[in-house]
């Protein structure tokens, strides 16, 4: 990928799309609008700048041998849809097994939050999220689902509101073990 465009090209690009919507980008209402676009795509897409292995770095051994599932249910989530660049929001479940260290729960809310800050499709994002866990933490496993209801689906197209697609990646004993993979889903509250 060649180099990333300037803040000014960005806004210039803004008013390009402003004008070939039938609009004008100079009259009162919208002459901010690129500024504002700019500055709003600049957290919407935060995540390119991040790396996530760099949250998942720092855990805690001395955790008196628990040993047993760790799961954080009902994460917020909000991404963008890399085939329209809208959105699409719901919620996220983390689990996987320690392997004798664990990592701050709030970690595995940021790593979530690093991918999902980027262009993305729903099945890549719950990929992505559980395969860095399992290559840093490297638990006995990893389970990951997302349900997300996705504007480029609700707001154009098929125009299908209420729908909610569900995503999973099971990995090691999630996807192994037949009982670990229920107790999962069940502390989640899909199964």
């Amino acid at each position: 990928m060649s180099g990333r465009p300037t803040e000014d090209e960005a806004k210039q690009a803004v008013k390009t799309l402003i004008r070939w919507a039938g609009d004008d980008p100079d009259r009162e209402g919208l002459v901010d609008t690129p500024r504002r676009v700019v500055s709003a795509y600049r957290e919407f897409f935060a995540g390119y700048d991040q790396d996530p292995r760099e949250f998942l770095s720092r855990t805690f051994e001395e955790v008196d041998g628990y040993d047993e599932m760790v799961v954080l249910r009902d994460i917020a989530l909000e991404s963008h849809c890399e085939h329209h660049m809208v959105p699409f929001v719901g919620v996220a479940h983390v689990g996987y097994l320690p392997n004798r260290r664990v990592v701050g729960i709030s970690k595995l809310a940021r790593v979530l939050d690093v991918f999902a800050k980027r262009l993305q499709i729903q099945e890549k994002l719950t990929r992505q999220v559980a395969d860095v866990i399992a290559e840093v933490l490297q638990p006995r496993g990893v389970g990951v689902v997302i349900q997300a209801s996705h504007q480029c689906m609700t707001s154009r197209g098929v125009r299908k509101t209420g729908v909610t697609m569900m995503t999973s990646c099971l990995l090691g004993e999630f996807r192994d073990n037949a009982s670990t993979r229920r107790e999962f889903l069940s502390m989640i509250g899909s199964a």
